[in-house]
């Protein structure tokens, strides 16, 4: 409870909110943590009525649904980051589907943190499952535990989840190629590296830079941004992760300042948000606890 509330309200410092079930338990401490200015509640109509927790209960942020499949499709569309937390039939459903629809592309990228208390082995032994009887049998690759990252640590939570963004922005299909939008130009040499990298992940062609599509100028995409694009095979989706992480680690996005520790008492710059910390059109940044 402790660790759940700790990780919302260090997020919510750095303009996080935070969506969660609505209900008691961990779901209330992730609101608690935020504070009720930060929080949305996505509650549930059982058999045997679920309250709201005290904290979202009277808040117009709060909503209710019949089904568990609309309540998980609102829960993982609208949020950029994900921490999950040890729980029961209904926690390990919501991970499984949200891991999923990741490897499949189905959804977006985001940062997906499995988070315990010091000492707890709950993600920890579920990884073993999924090595031993999982991967161990050629039902998911080795790669595509590259989705998740488990961690005892909040800080190291919050820093998967800020760090993500740092230079990564978004992405889209136009066409046959998949575009991803950056906050900074990457060099010739990041670009050759990548290449040299990442080249499984091409159906054909090469990673190359481009300008904003019509489409995307029709739509008023974040078209200011840099652009990587490229024909990618829409197979390799734990690799794609990978590729993030890498354009994440440029020396091009490490030499700013973007990303500080909260414990600095610095300022963060969200995804959305412009080089002069101002906020862009586009979705909010909601975490799911």
């Amino acid at each position: 409870y402790q660790v759940a509330r700790e990780v919302a309200q260090r997020l919510a410092q750095l303009g996080w909110m935070t969506i969660t079930g609505a209900g008691q338990g961990i779901m209330q401490a992730g609101l608690e943590g935020a504070g009720p200015e930060m929080s949305f509640g996505v509650n549930i109509k059982l058999p045997h009525e679920q309250a709201a927790n005290p904290i979202i209960a009277n808040d117009p942020k709060l909503v209710k649904m019949k089904y568990f499949f609309t309540r998980k499709v609102m829960l993982i569309k609208e949020s950029d980051a994900f921490v999950v937390m040890p729980g029961g039939f209904g926690t390990l459903d919501e991970a499984f589907e949200l891991l999923t629809l990741i490897q499949t592309g189905k959804a977006q990228p985001a940062p997906v943190v499995l988070l315990d208390a010091q000492g707890g082995t709950y993600w920890n032994e579920w990884e073993r499952f999924i090595n031993q009887e999982v991967i161990s049998r050629g039902y998911v690759s080795p790669p595509d535990k590259s989705i998740y990252l488990i961690t005892n640590s909040v800080d190291a939570a919050i820093d998967e989840i800020v760090r993500f963004y740092r230079n990564f922005h978004s992405l889209r299909f136009v066409g046959n190629r998949l575009v991803v939008r950056i906050n900074y130009p990457i060099s010739d040499d990041e670009l050759k590296h990548i290449n040299e990298e990442y080249a499984d992940i091409c159906r054909s062609g090469l990673i190359e830079r481009c300008e904003a599509s019509p489409q995307e100028v029709a739509d008023n995409d974040y078209v200011s941004l840099s652009r990587l694009c490229f024909q990618f095979n829409q197979i390799s989706h734990g690799r794609l992760r990978t590729f993030i992480d890498v354009l994440n680690q440029l020396p091009s996005a490490t030499s700013k300042d973007m990303v500080v520790s909260s414990q600095d008492g610095g300022s963060h710059r969200m995804p959305g948000e412009n080089g002069d910390g101002e906020p862009n059109l586009g979705e909010d940044q909601l975490l799911q606890n």
